[in-house]
């Protein structure tokens, strides 16, 4: 095991992990709420440093990002263990997972960007589950892998602590978050957390220098009214910028949220025509093929520039970062440093 960083040291041995927005105060002998940071004799250890459940390597579009490093690959790691609940999660047989239960591999943070190189890949991702719980891990590889050249990138649903998230700043550049809704009772009763943390750790993450997308899962009945929708579209216009690529998903039932029906292609289209009228300049439709919301347009002019068809791109009408047909500036990083 590897002793944790971002932890204090109470009386009898109890200790504070400020890792995550929980600040789990954890007894000696026992987890704190992602089940893989365990107090032993008043020491917190890091229980899944390098080790993964999951490795692949996967089209940046799948993250999704649509602005970072557009059109390349993104070798992928993946643990076990997670700071949420959420009741609709799709990687649930490792989220919810423990380490004695999951077949796990060892792979250290040089092996990593080894295989990061050895594979084409532009970057690392680490996602599948929650990044901000492997901490340690992705610190020590992201730090080695900014220095070969790779770009860096959490999949994350954002529920971590500035100073967590500061200690990062050096070596991570993409910060692609989950806003899985706009009401804090969405994140106390479907995902065992608050809203407010998630969306202060994002205006951080900008802050910091991080390129930001954001991902919202359109889940009918619980979060798909267009009064939280726009809400949402503003919040993040005024605070992170309308330059922000935003992206709505399809749900689809899966874990213990089986009994909803999928998200309809039309209110998707819907939001996503909103939030152009409300000034996003990048609004992008997921989880639903064919649409012309998964290409990028010119918001000067309307020129396409980037085409999409799932998971594969096309860059069109890109010169750098200028559009070819306007030369209006594009919001977007196409190289790693």
């Amino acid at each position: 095991m590897h002793e944790a960083r971002q932890y204090a040291k109470k009386e009898n041995n109890i200790v504070q992990c400020s890792l995550c927005s929980h600040r789990c105060t954890i007894a000696h002998g026992k987890h704190g709420i992602c089940g893989v940071r365990k107090n032993e004799g008043g020491v917190l250890y890091a229980t899944t440093y390098g080790l993964v459940s999951a490795e692949a390597v996967d089209p940046i579009e799948k993250k999704p990002l649509f602005h970072y490093l557009p059109g390349t690959l993104s070798y992928s790691l993946g643990g076990v263990g997670c700071n949420f609940r959420c009741e609709h999660c799709q990687n649930w047989h490792i989220s919810q997972a423990d380490r004695d239960t999951t077949r796990l591999i060892g792979i250290s943070p040089g092996e990593g960007v080894t295989r990061a190189l050895g594979s084409g890949s532009a970057s690392i991702s680490w996602t599948y589950n929650e990044p901000t719980i492997w901490h340690e891990y992705t610190l020590d590889m992201g730090t080695l892998a900014r220095a070969r050249g790779l770009g860096t990138i959490y999949v994350t649903n954002g529920y971590i602590t500035e100073e967590a998230l500061t200690e990062l700043a050096p070596m991570l550049a993409a910060f692609r978050v989950d806003l899985k809704a706009f009401t804090d009772d969405f994140y106390k009763k479907i995902c065992g957390g608050h809203l407010q943390p998630v969306l202060n750790a994002t205006v951080r993450a900008r802050e910091l220098g991080m390129h930001i997308e954001t991902v919202t899962l359109v889940i009918p009945g619980l979060n798909d009214s267009m009064e939280e929708q726009e809400s949402l579209i503003r919040w993040v216009i005024e605070h992170l910028g309308p330059q922000t690529p935003m992206h709505f998903s399809a749900f689809h039932p899966d874990y213990h949220m089986t009994n909803r029906e999928a998200t309809p292609v039309a209110l998707l289209e819907k939001i996503c025509s909103r939030a152009k009228e409300l000034g996003l300049r990048y609004p992008y439709l997921g989880n639903v093929p064919h649409s012309k919301y998964e290409n990028t347009y010119c918001p000067a002019c309307g020129a396409m520039l980037i085409e999409r068809r799932g998971f594969s791109s096309r860059i069109t009408g890109l010169d750098d970062r200028q559009c070819t047909s306007c030369g209006e500036t594009i919001e977007i990083v196409r190289h790693a440093s």
